[in-house]
């Protein structure tokens, strides 16, 4: 629980602006004739998030009193906010908004198509929560060849496990795909509840040993950035490479490489 200090009187303005604007009809709720104020009665939000009118009636006044994460949730729920609005309730009331579910989101906007081709001749990629590869340039389909791969198998783990000539463009293929596959966890972590990414799990683990001891040891790295060395036309190339998150909401990343400067630096 914490107690709230400096945003008091914003919560308080934001959480009757939102119940003003809601009708009684819009919970299940009946009209009835005499209703002097807009929107919702402080009571009948109470009733519905599970509190006393009293507590909630001081939280709105702006008194300082504590919430739980689990009472801004409920309150969220009543007041039909949106995902910017919950996220927004629970900063005013300085909690940190619970995780929410992954989602393998499919579309790549258009403005991000146009930064992924703005960069060549640096290969770059988008990937989804479930790392499929949604869009290429094509300094990147020269480099890992996506373009030969049906869309439904154009998944960045799937080719690294199981594509023999991405296998051959990793210098190292086995600790560079010890190194990706551990990154790939913190997004499976995120997407748990999506069965597209667990299908991808089980797929894998039947047509690759490596994959299967792997995935079951559990490692978890940092995110995929620094240099890595790959075979360009036969030539051990080092590439450094990072990750930019493009649309949050959407958990939708920009994969760049770009040359080594100097060859010479550390990995």
């Amino acid at each position: 629980m914490r107690t709230l200090e400096r945003t008091r009187e914003d919560l308080a303005a934001f959480l009757r602006a939102r119940r003003e604007r809601l009708s009684p009809v819009d919970v299940g709720l009946p009209i009835g004739r005499r209703r002097r104020c807009p929107g919702l009665r402080r009571e009948e939000v109470a009733a519905l998030a599970g509190v006393g009118l009293t507590w909630y009636t001081w939280l709105e006044q702006g008194r300082d009193i504590g919430v739980s994460a689990t009472f801004l949730d409920n309150l969220a729920r009543v007041l039909k906010l949106d995902a910017t609005e919950r996220r927004h309730l629970f900063l005013l009331a300085h909690e940190r908004p619970p995780a929410e579910p992954g989602k393998t989101w499919c579309v790549v906007p258009s403005l991000v198509r146009r930064l992924m081709h703005d960069l060549t001749p640096h290969p770059a990629y988008v990937l989804n929560l479930r790392w499929d590869v949604l869009a290429f340039n094509a300094a990147a389909d020269q480099l890992f060849a996506f373009d030969v791969h049906p869309p439904q198998r154009r998944n960045m783990l799937w080719l690294l496990f199981t594509d023999p000539t991405l296998h051959e463009c990793f210098v190292d293929w086995e600790g560079q795909a010890k190194q990706i596959l551990s990154s790939f966890r913190r997004d499976f972590a995120r997407g748990a509840q999506e069965a597209g990414i667990h299908e991808l799990v089980d797929e894998l683990e039947q047509v690759s040993p490596e994959f299967k001891t792997w995935w079951r040891q559990h490692e978890v790295h940092a995110p995929c950035s620094g240099v890595r060395k790959l075979m360009v036309d036969g030539n051990a190339e080092s590439f450094e490479h990072t990750s930019l998150t493009v649309d949050e909401d959407r958990h939708l990343r920009l994969v760049v490489y770009a040359r080594q400067q100097d060859d010479s630096a550390s990995e």
